[in-house]
């Protein structure tokens, strides 16, 4: 049976007295990682080096970059090119209609990057997405529940798994018709109620074409909440040419939270796509600083991170800063 991440909730909250008040995915303790708290104004990135053609720069330490908050310098705090710090990492697939065909390669592939990707001491989930946004495999280092959880994924058209009980396989918004991939809603949900919740390197793989239909939530609104949650999102676009792609609105969550948007045509090319996102993951440099603007006002600033030697920099694009309680 599918479940939606909301009635997943509910369900779980009925079983758990106080569940719906103080749950919360289990944290995993990152060492070494500096960590935004609400009350401390710290501000952690993860980021790519790159050659002009591509190729991931390693060995480069902390003299070697500036930051830059809505164009003033910041004071660096931290600095780290450790490539074995905790992976927080959410597997989005597409299961609507017109990923039918591609949707059995996906699984095998995606299970195959997990098995590579996912230590002991790292967490994944995975969420699939058509007329409903499903949790198939909640937080967790067992790989063998995750390729599990990829193996449940269905093309879904309409009616949903609920067996009459109301909310389940519905996803967390009312569908007026059976028609619809709730892209946006899937991305929303996956950061705003799980990924929100986990401190240190968080990122989300997206399989899909790109085309969103029938979500609440707008584009907008999807990359905030990754960018609220200090998500990299990667998209790897691949479809059916009976249904064509759009890779636009892709490219904007990937660029905007230091990710990439892949165009992978064809399921035969995921796995080289897999690869290179694999290697971005285990070789990430981190940088912490206190920003010279220090107001609590919940308002989006701008950074850039640049590299002396003139290398291309692989980051997102700014940051919410924190808001103080009323």
């Amino acid at each position: 049976m599918r479940i939606s991440i909301f009635a997943f909730l509910i369900l779980l909250g009925a079983a758990c007295p106080g569940f719906g008040q103080e749950s919360n995915p289990p944290v995993v303790p990152q060492e070494h990682t500096p960590v935004f708290h609400q009350n401390v104004n710290l501000v952690n990135l993860f980021f790519n080096v790159k050659d002009k053609h591509g190729g991931l720069i390693p060995g480069l330490t902390q003299n070697d970059f500036e930051v830059l908050e809505e164009g003033k310098a910041q004071t660096i705090k931290y600095f780290s090119a450790e490539t074995n710090q905790p992976l927080t990492l959410g597997i989005l697939i597409d299961s609507s209609l017109s990923m039918k065909k591609m949707l059995p390669e996906e699984q095998v592939i995606a299970g195959d990057f997990l098995r590579h990707v996912v230590t002991d001491k790292d967490l994944a989930f995975v969420i699939s997405f058509d007329i409903s946004v499903d949790l198939l495999q909640d937080l967790t280092s067992n790989v063998h529940l995750l390729r599990a959880g990829l193996d449940r994924a269905k093309v879904n058209i309409g009616g949903g798994g609920g067996a009459g009980i109301p909310g389940i396989g519905q996803g967390p918004f009312p569908v007026g018709t059976p028609k619809g991939t709730l892209l946006y809603d899937a991305i929303y949900l996956g950061s705003s109620d799980i990924l929100s919740k986990q401190v240190g390197r968080k990122a989300m793989v997206i399989l899909t074409d790109g085309v969103d239909q029938g979500s609440r939530t707008r584009l907008r609104e999807a990359i905030e909440a990754a960018q609220k949650a200090d998500v990299i999102c990667y998209v790897l676009l691949l479809f059916d040419p009976a249904y064509g792609s759009d890779m636009h609105d892709m490219s904007q969550v990937a660029e905007q939270t230091g990710g990439r948007a892949i165009s992978v045509g064809r399921p035969d090319k995921l796995g080289k796509a897999f690869d290179d996102i694999s290697n971005e993951l285990r070789s990430q440099y981190s940088i912490g600083y206190t920003p010279v603007n220090a107001k609590h006002d919940g308002t989006f600033r701008r950074i850039e991170v640049k590299s002396h030697e003139g290398y291309k920099i692989q980051s997102r694009k700014g940051y919410y800063a924190p808001m103080d309680a009323n």
